[in-house]
């Protein structure tokens, strides 16, 4: 079968299973929705698809090349040394980044998604080792204008707004801003 390992088969076989178990809860909200034609259920299958895409694309190269490093691309082969977690430096970086979404999820409830995502990124950017301050400014900004402009303007869904004051308040001007936004189109 070409260049494809055990390993190979073993990862498209759990990604195509995670799909199939994702589209299956999906008829659990399949429910019509007046403004949007596809229902409750038409992004989760759009997201489900792409998966599927990815999944046999991964699937197709790994059958064609294998696990080989290719030349000019950066990433390691599956016969490349592991890293180490000896010191105490990578096991904290590696507990921050399987760390961080937990507490951005934690914090959506009372602080809203509008105002704790900027942080959010902000702080995985540094935890992957960014430092300039400008670069981490401008790459936080343009991803969360780029989040709300998907959430609030193409999908239009709601998103948690916080229940505690301050926060609530900024989640409020946001959402009158794109209101007013949206009533000038």
């Amino acid at each position: 079968m070409g260049k494809l390992t055990k390993s190979h088969m073993i990862e498209t076989a759990v990604w195509l299973l995670i799909a199939v178990i994702f589209f299956g809860f999906t008829f659990e909200f399949n429910q019509p929705i007046e403004i949007y034609i596809f229902g409750a259920t038409g992004w989760p299958r759009v997201v489900i698809g792409l998966m599927l895409i990815v999944t046999f694309g991964n699937f197709y190269h790994h059958l064609k090349y294998g696990s080989t490093t290719q030349a000019g691309r950066v990433g390691i082969a599956d016969d490349d040394e592991v890293g180490s977690y000896d010191n105490l430096a990578a096991v904290i970086k590696v507990l921050a980044v399987l760390g961080t979404p937990f507490l951005f999820a934690l914090s959506l409830k009372p602080v809203g998604f509008y105002f704790a995502t900027p942080f959010f990124i902000a702080l995985i950017i540094v935890i992957f080792g960014e430092r300039r301050w400008k670069w981490i400014l401008c790459i936080t900004a343009l991803i969360y204008g780029l989040l709300l402009g998907l959430f609030m303007v193409v999908l239009n869904a709601p998103l948690p707004q916080g229940n505690t004051s301050p926060f609530y308040d900024y989640s409020a001007l946001i959402l009158r801003l794109n209101n007013d936004l949206q009533q000038l189109w």
